[in-house]
């Protein structure tokens, strides 16, 4: 095969050819879009707004909303082109752009889950601690490891792909992925194995560890807590639990995809599989913690009230 190392632009491959349906599901991806940047807006005024909710759990949640429009606002808009599109072509600095937005705001949304895990975990496991622990200058090192650790991991993954010869520019994606440019290659990729391996390991592998051992440590201490503190702790662990849960099904998905014959595989089913961990999160993070939690709640619908009475 020739090599094709100049190759200014990569082929997405996975689109499906929608037909009459193609403008139905543009305008359904594109509300789909608008209703993610309001929901993660709306939660973010809200909890700036609110001095009572000035508080680390609440600014995490914020943090949460926040990565969901960076990715959001990262994958949209060129996926919502490419729907309208009859060529799926992408240059090669937007392909790279993409796949450092997207594979950050994946790692991003673990590290944040991971910190929200560990003041819940103080929270129920060291109640009379937590505002010790918890003080504003810890919660300014946890987000900074949350933001800065998988900047820099995906920044080293992505330029071992970058310097990569390729031998071809087809892509079996709807958007750009590491895994998928490394497989063009015309060389080994061993080095990119190993750094993709330990990347995986400290953004995914250790964070899903550490959240699982937070919530076992936390059921311990219900079993032996009253019905009341049960309550109080289900209400406040529940959206977490809800939001770690769904990316992290939603994230296997994805890796199982990049791992199996997608040929193989329906186009249709393929694709949403693909799109689940960037689309499915960033819409229900808002709607649970809206929902779920009584304080960011009362405040949302405080504000639809005002809004109301001002019509």
């Amino acid at each position: 095969m020739k090599n094709d190392t100049t190759a200014s632009h990569f082929n997405l491959t996975m689109h499906v050819n929608l037909g009459l349906y193609r403008d139905p599901a543009f305008v359904f991806c594109f509300l789909l879009f608008a209703i993610i940047v309001s929901a993660n807006l709306l939660i973010i005024l809200i909890i700036s707004q609110q001095r009572a909710l000035h508080q680390p759990m609440y600014i995490f949640i914020a943090f949460l909303s926040a990565n969901s429009l960076y990715g959001s606002t990262g994958f949209f808009p060129r996926f919502l082109m490419d729907l309208l599109s009859d060529t799926h072509l992408i240059s090669r600095p937007a392909c790279f752009t993409q796949i450092y937005v997207i594979y950050t705001y994946a790692s991003y949304e673990m590290t944040i889950l991971s910190i929200m895990a560990y003041d819940r975990y103080v929270a129920v496991c060291h109640p009379l601690h937590y505002h010790s622990k918890m003080t504003s200058k810890t919660v300014c090192r946890l987000a900074a490891f949350a933001w800065i650790s998988p900047a820099f991991s995906v920044a080293i993954c992505l330029y071992l792909s970058i310097r990569l010869p390729l031998c071809g520019n087809k892509i079996l994606k709807v958007y750009c992925a590491i895994w998928n440019v490394a497989k063009l290659s015309c060389v080994s990729t061993v080095i990119n194995n190993i750094v993709g391996l330990l990347f995986t390991t400290v953004t995914a592998i250790l964070p899903l560890i550490y959240v699982l051992y937070t919530y076992f440590r936390i059921v311990l201490v219900c079993r032996i807590s009253s019905s009341e503190f049960k309550s109080k702790v289900f209400q406040t662990c529940l959206p977490h639990t809800i939001s770690f849960i769904t990316y992290s099904i939603t994230t296997l998905c994805d890796i199982v995809l990049s791992r199996v014959n997608v040929e193989k595989l329906n186009p249709l089913f393929a694709v949403t599989l693909s799109l689940e961990f960037v689309m499915i999160p960033p819409l229900l993070n808002p709607l649970v913690y809206g929902l779920k939690l009584p304080e960011i709640r009362k405040h949302i619908f405080g504000k639809f009230s005002c809004l109301k009475t001002l019509s």
